[in-house]
């Protein structure tokens, strides 16, 4: 059973309390994160191939700015929630790995995340380039 009497108004000694401080450790603890994300992760690792090559690409095609923003705004969005997607399915896992409906229907629903969030990257390039393509600026 969980401990029921925490102080929740103390800080741990382990945390900075703020300013300059706290950002630096939380780029760190960020680096970490995404680091060990590449290292365990396939599919973090995919999707990040996926934007070295998809962001250059956004970049050199001849669109507007808002679009090469939506573009490349869809790629980092896929990232941000493949990391949130692997921290639940991690976190699932430590709590237990008995096989149970509950631990099953959240990662389910974060792979549902992760699906939505690739849904999207794909309606946002297609509507960008199919504005290029009508408005005359790329052609195939």
């Amino acid at each position: 059973m969980l401990q029921q009497n925490h102080d929740y108004t103390e800080v741990r000694e382990d945390k900075s309390r703020g300013g300059l401080k706290r950002i630096w450790n939380a780029m760190f603890y960020s680096f970490e994160g995404i680091g060990s994300s590449l290292k365990h992760e396939s599919a973090f690792r995919q999707e990040m191939l996926l934007a070295c090559i998809l962001i250059p690409t956004a970049i050199m095609l001849p669109v507007g700015l808002l679009g090469k923003a939506l573009m490349i705004g869809s790629i980092f969005l896929v990232l941000v929630v493949e990391l949130m997607n692997s921290a639940l399915e991690w976190t699932v896992d430590y709590i237990s790995q008995e096989t149970h409906p509950f631990a099953k229907r959240a990662k389910d629903m974060g792979s549902g995340a992760v699906f939505f969030a690739l849904l999207n990257v794909a309606v946002m390039w297609g509507l960008v380039i199919t504005e290029a393509i009508r408005d005359g600026r790329l052609s195939f």
